[in-house]
């Protein structure tokens, strides 16, 4: 093929950090009229070689062609005069500006006229399936108006490679399918579409060709109809991986946690939780759905003891916790583990090794003077072992490790306290697929032995396989509390978007 056909071509592009390599002689090819998916691991170089293509990196080594021409990108200026636009996965817009404002701002117009201004987005809307309206102010635009907003931005620039990092990462179902509709669409008009995902499903519905990366290097591209979610697994991991999720079941139940009439303000005065009910037993997972933002942070800070609340109760075995400490919590014989978001700035203490923040649980129970580190090192060991953990030494301070085996170290530890109610903000960010199915099997094997699990995720497939009921938060009220066996993704997307489920099932299921 000549080099023509491609609105992009790398070759052997090399780019390191220090000592970590994150790219390894990459090269990758995008045609026009294509959507080419990159998938990876966490850490396999896959941000680090499209922020090189949108000017924010530079490469070591390698060359990058752009319509078969030979290109330096010293800077994103230069990728918008070459037409190239990336989405990053967290917006950069300036929320107390309208939609028109946005677009303009950054570009290289001094002066503009409003009318024309407004005239040219409309006709960008028309041609590319956009609903954009010039004059909402971002902070009243949803999440996927934002998103829309960001893609009208580069392509008003004249952008015709668009680069797409994680879109759907917060998107409803319904929003992600009005996304992809636009994607289509831009595909049809000659676009080269690049998008990084880690949601195989969503990579077999849109992309026409897979690039893989594994460990910083360009493992193989292939046509995505002719390959299957597991052969792109074992090409990401390097070995074959089980795709199935268990759902436990466990008969004898008891009401464990309640909830009644919770709500919550954030510190700048905002409703983060309005009046939110629920409860859970033992050898029970409920899932926690909503976009980003919905008050999942809150709701677990309140539960775990970090969190005053406005109103309500929240009984664990019929004594209400609202008001104690986390250490008062603890004293009562209360084993609530909290698995936060936030691993480093909550979770662990960054500067320590495996066996100092393994003591963090459990230095309390030492009697003397003298805290005997023994078990916590040899916890730490065994954790290495069974969670596959990659660290030099259980003394090497958690800030070394990469965000996924940060994550397994947080997760390992709690679920080795034995608790009684686990709660687990997005455990398998940062987490490749087997280690994420790991996880899974952790949770289930909690569950089986009656503990009962909060589990807050993104990804609604992996909700609906492993939870009994999913609650679904919009704007910090429950708009429904569902059986996970009896519902759709579909049904749970409209809920997130803040339409009430009328028949949901507000009790427990027993």
């Amino acid at each position: 093929m000549s080099e023509e056909r491609y609105a992009i071509e790398c070759k052997g592009i090399t780019k390191s950090f220090g000592s970590v390599v994150a790219n390894d002689h990459v090269d990758l090819k995008v045609k026009r009229g294509e959507i080419l998916a990159l998938l990876g691991e966490n850490g396999s170089g896959k941000t680090t070689l499209m922020n090189m293509l949108s000017g924010i990196y530079h490469p070591d080594e390698g060359t990058i062609f752009i319509n078969g021409k030979e290109t330096v990108i010293n800077s994103p200026t230069d990728a918008d005069a070459l037409g190239i636009g990336m989405i990053h996965q967290h917006f950069k817009l300036v929320e107390v500006h309208n939609a028109m404002d946005n677009i303009i701002l950054g570009g290289k117009e001094k002066y503009f006229n409003r009318k024309e201004l407004r005239n040219k987005i409309l006709s960008i809307s028309e041609k590319f399936g956009l609903e954009v309206e010039p004059e909402k102010k971002v902070y009243d635009m949803s999440v996927s108006e934002k998103q829309t907003l960001e893609i009208m931005k580069v392509l008003y620039r004249g952008a015709d490679i668009l680069i797409l990092d994680e879109p759907t990462a917060v998107l409803t179902p319904q929003e992600t399918q009005r996304l992809f509709a636009i994607l289509r669409k831009m595909r049809a008009e000659g676009s080269a579409i690049i998008i990084i995902t880690h949601k195989l499903n969503e990579v077999m519905e849109i992309s026409d060709r897979v690039t893989i990366l594994r460990k910083g290097k360009s493992v193989n591209t292939v046509v995505t109809r002719e390959s299957t979610e597991s052969r792109l697994t074992e090409l990401m991991v390097g070995r074959p991986v089980s795709l199935s999720i268990e759902r436990a079941v466990v008969k004898e139940k008891k009401k464990l946690l309640e909830v009644y009439h919770l709500s919550v303000k954030r510190q700048d005065g905002s409703i983060a939780l309005n009046d939110v009910s629920f409860d859970i037993c033992s050898g029970e997972i409920l899932g926690i759905a909503g976009v980003a933002g919905s008050g999942q942070k809150e709701l677990c800070e309140v539960l775990a003891g970090l969190q005053p609340v406005e109103k309500g109760a929240v009984l664990y075995d019929k004594e209400n916790i609202i008001g104690k400490t986390p250490a008062e919590i603890i004293s009562l014989g209360i084993s609530m583990s909290f698995v936060p978001e936030d691993r480093l700035g909550m979770g662990l203490v960054a500067s320590m090794g495996m066996t100092d923040n393994m003591l963090l649980k459990c230095y309390r129970d030492s009697k003397g003077p003298f805290i005997d580190r023994k078990p916590a090192k040899k916890l730490a060991e065994e954790l290495i072992k069974k969670l596959d953990i990659q660290t030099p030494g259980t003394e090497t301070p958690v800030r070394l490790l990469s965000g996924g085996n940060v994550q397994k170290v947080l997760l390992g530890r709690e679920i080795q306290s034995v608790p009684n109610v686990l709660i687990t903000a997005y455990p398998v960010r940062g987490l490749d697929i087997h280690s994420s199915y790991t996880i899974y099997d952790l949770l289930n094997e909690q569950k089986k032995k009656n503990t009962a699990v909060i589990f807050i995720g993104e990804d609604l497939d992996v909700l609906l396989q492993l939870a009994d009921r999913i609650m679904v938060l919009c704007h910090g009220e429950v708009t429904g509390i569902v059986n996970a066996e009896s519902t759709s993704k579909e049904t749970i997307g409209w809920m997130m978007s803040g339409k009430k489920e009328v028949e949901s099932v507000a009790g427990t299921i027993h």
